[in-house]
């Protein structure tokens, strides 16, 4: 540098400077003027231990010269040979501040003074920056981290209701936790949205607990986390949170096995099309949301099976399910000609698929408010589990719930498949008909 003088520029030069060229403001600090725009950098000199790459590329040109001097030499030219590069030499650098119209005067000012004080302390500059740059990260709050989460992972969510409700419960029980780094979430602090619901309101206060562990748990693996999830409940919250009377842990209401026959009489009496979707849902211990979706598409009625996509299952997994002669009574009444593979097999008055809330309507007409349609399941499981000998895993399988691993499922299905069939006949035969 020329002059030690600082401080040549001021803000109105730096904003109406035209001139294509650099401009010192002293201290190493240069604004750039191109025709594209304004920037600022910092321009210095370094010992070349750090700059491995331009002492390989002086020793090269060195190496270079000396090959054509010994040449020339015998040729009998009598030049001296090159002077071979001095070691710690001084070479210059460059170090970019910023656009002028983000950053100000003052500010490039102040990152200038920082680079001069690394340079006294004989640091490499631009090394110390890429380190800022990685240790600086934006601050993201749980309440941010969350929201971005639930926009991501919405679509896979097979019903509308289940995406709100999953925003809901956090923006509702979880607010206290929003403008918390989410690096810095503790237990204590989930203890402090759980335990004030945590008996009152208990199969919130489990949902709310899981999708808080989910939550962090995507952020431990975008690397904005380390250390134990806060959130666990096996072997962590359990062992802080009070335990629970069984009275407080929400089950469905079910009818006894030994009155089911009474009740698919009084069923079958009734004509209605809520009246056979759950007289299926039953024959076949299905879900609610799987029997009345299911559309004619999913139905092969010569080889008596129902196939459900994987997209319409809670597991996220296709589902099998064989159908009894019973069952498939109930679908050949409900067929009509002229039917295509999209329609729905149980549909609504005024078209789509059947509601849940038309098969507990049903329920209360019939007095039979107490119970709940998906009570059914657990009938079905008791029947099998009390009255006969089928193993627990054609009883779960029958209830779609999740059996060994994948290679052991597909290995069992063929067998299985067979073996639940003569299941949900005897169930059939069990209600009735």
């Amino acid at each position: 540098m020329s002059s030690h003088a600082r401080n040549k520029l001021s803000a109105r030069q730096v904003a109406t400077l035209k001139e294509t060229k650099v401009y010192a403001d002293g201290g190493g600090l240069y604004l750039r003027v191109r025709k594209t725009g304004r920037s600022w950098l910092f321009i210095g000199t370094l010992p070349e231990r750090f700059q491995a790459a331009e002492i390989e590329k002086k020793l090269a040109e060195w190496k270079k010269k000396l090959e054509e001097w010994e040449r020339k030499k015998k040729e009998d030219d009598e030049t001296d040979p090159p002077e071979e590069p001095r070691k710690n030499n001084m070479v210059r650098f460059e170090l970019g501040l910023g656009n002028a119209l983000d950053v100000p005067l003052a500010k490039a000012r102040e990152r200038a003074a920082e680079i001069r004080a690394m340079l006294v302390d004989g640091l490499d500059p631009r090394v110390e920056r890429t380190k800022t740059k990685v240790v600086e990260r934006p601050v993201v709050t749980f309440g941010a981290f969350a929201m971005e989460l639930v926009d991501d992972i919405e679509e896979g969510f097979k019903n509308p209701k289940h995406r709100q409700q999953w925003r809901n419960t956090l923006t509702t029980y979880a607010k206290p936790l929003f403008e918390v780094p989410i690096n810095q979430v503790t237990t204590e602090q989930i203890l402090g949205v759980l335990q004030p619901i945590w008996l009152s309101k208990a199969e919130t206060a489990s949902r709310l607990r899981g999708r808080i562990e989910r939550v962090l748990d995507a952020a431990k693996v975008k690397g904005l986390r380390d250390g134990e999830n806060p959130a666990r409940g096996r072997g962590h919250l359990d062992l802080l949170l009070p335990k629970r009377s069984k009275a407080s842990v929400r089950h469905h209401p079910a009818l006894p096995f030994a009155e089911v026959a009474t009740f698919m009489t009084a069923l079958r009496a009734r004509p209605a099309v809520a009246a056979r979707a759950l007289e299926f849902t039953i024959l076949t211990a299905a879900r609610s949301g799987e029997a009345r979706g299911m559309t004619w598409g999913e139905v092969n009625l010569v080889e008596k099976l129902w196939t459900v996509p994987a997209e319409r299952m809670k597991a996220q997994v296709q589902h099998e399910v064989p159908l009894s002669d019973a069952a498939v009574a109930v679908l050949e009444a409900m067929h009509e000609d002229g039917l295509k593979p999209t329609d729905f097999v149980f549909p609504a008055p005024r078209g789509g698929s059947l509601s849940d809330m038309a098969l507990s309507q049903l329920l209360k007409r019939m007095e039979y408010s107490h119970i709940t349609v998906h009570g059914f399941r657990s009938t079905f499981r008791d029947w099998a589990g009390e009255k006969t000998q089928f193993g627990r895993e054609e009883v779960e399988m029958a209830l779609a719930h999740t059996v060994a691993s994948s290679v052991e499922r597909a290995y069992r299905r063929g067998r299985a498949l067979e073996k639940r069939r003569e299941l949900m006949a005897a169930w059939a035969a069990f209600c009735g008909k």
